[in-house]
């Protein structure tokens, strides 16, 4: 792994970390769904304007149009949606804490369901994140945590999941921003319709708000996926997700700075834990490879 490798995985895990703290901002003035397609929207459009103007086409391969689709639908409309929704009660911390896990459900996942070689190193890490999530909800569910938006949290790990299992290595074949403008937009379009349907459509403006949106629109919704598309296609999925040992930290960093969030002892340990979880997980399936 090269050193722009390794400086792009350090800014897509700070990236990716941060945009808790911006959803959390976010839903607190306006209605989490359809607050979410509209950045889906802006930040498509930008993206494949983007993507025109260097020269990118839309003519994608079948694995990239289905890579588009299934990260348009599980990613961006499941996973970030429940996960805008569910930060209407749920800390910021705790729900990046929980989307963190993603790489171990990946990895649990490859073991059980598709008969992946995984090491006792790789055992030890899935018991111990499992340890680490243990450990947190209870601390958390005993000072009156919200139960079902900690419930969609965990079934946004679970769609996030399935996406990275259908579309590995739909990555390559180039037309990255593409693929990312483009699945933004298939995010946007699943998530209007129930954002109509439920979300309350009433926003209190100010300052924050503003900055908190134009920021997931720019950061987390364009530069972050393109990082992440980048690495895949340098590094391979399996190395790029290592850097996921390090949201946890961030996560729980971030909000604590920007949101004066709670940071408790246990919530400490638990993170320590999970980060070693992913990252023994990870050497493992590495090593398997």
């Amino acid at each position: 792994m090269d050193i722009r490798a390794i400086l792009a995985g350090l800014a897509f895990a700070l990236i990716w970390s941060s945009a808790f703290t911006s959803a959390r901002i976010i839903v607190a003035d306006a209605p989490p769904m359809l607050s979410l397609s509209l950045r889906f929207l802006i930040s498509g459009l930008i993206g494949i304007a983007l993507a025109r103007f260097l020269g990118q086409t839309w003519r994608l391969t079948p694995g990239q149009w289905r890579a588009t689709i299934v990260f348009g639908l599980c990613q961006n409309a499941l996973y970030l949606g429940l996960n805008f929704v569910a930060m209407q009660t749920v800390e910021a911390s705790l729900a990046s804490i929980i989307a963190s896990t993603m790489p171990l459900a990946v990895g649990f996942a490859g073991w059980v369901i598709f008969r992946e070689r995984l090491s006792a190193l790789g055992v030890l890490g899935l018991c111990a994140g499992a340890g680490g999530v243990a450990l947190i909800m209870g601390t958390r569910m005993q000072a009156g945590a919200d139960f079902y938006g900690i419930a969609l949290c965990f079934i946004a790990v679970a769609s996030l999941t399935v996406a990275t299992l259908m579309v590995r290595g739909a990555s390559s074949g180039g037309n990255l921003l593409m693929i990312v403008g483009l699945q933004m937009l298939v995010g946007a379009g699943f998530l209007v319709i129930p954002g109509l349907m439920f979300d309350q459509p009433v926003v209190t403006w100010s300052v924050k708000l503003v900055l908190a949106f134009s920021y997931t629109v720019l950061m987390p919704g364009l530069v972050a996926t393109f990082i992440w598309f980048w690495l895949v296609q340098r590094i391979g999925a399996v190395k790029a997700a290592t850097f996921h040992f390090l949201n946890p930290f961030f996560g729980v960093m971030i909000a604590a700075v920007l949101l004066g969030e709670t940071l408790r002892v246990w919530d400490i340990v638990g993170v320590v834990v999970i980060m070693f979880g992913i990252l023994a997980v990870q050497m493992a399936r590495q090593t398997s490879q």
